[in-house]
């Protein structure tokens, strides 16, 4: 059996170029989908990554409804603010980026 050569960049474009085309097909629609992400506290790589989602979002022409909130900031808050996007009729996904502070329990979250 011969090895086979992946190109995991290709792979990546064509995974984007496919959810940009079905991003633009539910725009012609009126649904501009959106995922909220949210960032407590300020962790670089936390931090790098969120950007990162950011740019992925833009380049597929998805809304991008990101929180960054400080690293005080309460399990309660937090929660409270989750529930508030889970009623949003225009949030399609919520992400919210780990670590969080040890103050906040993730499984909770």
């Amino acid at each position: 059996m011969s090895a086979v050569i992946i190109d995991g960049k290709q792979i990546a474009a064509d995974v984007r170029a496919g959810v940009a085309e079905r991003t633009s097909r539910l725009k012609e629609r009126g649904v501009t989908p959106c995922l909220a992400v949210i960032l407590v506290g300020d962790n670089p790589a936390s931090v790098s990554y969120v950007t990162g989602k950011q740019k992925a979002l833009a380049e597929a022409g998805m809304a991008d409804r990101s929180v960054h909130l400080p690293g005080n900031t309460t399990e309660t808050d937090l929660l409270k603010l989750i529930d508030g996007l889970n009623g949003d009729s225009s949030v399609h996904g919520i992400l919210v980026q780990l670590p969080l502070p040890e103050h906040i329990d993730e499984n909770k979250v």
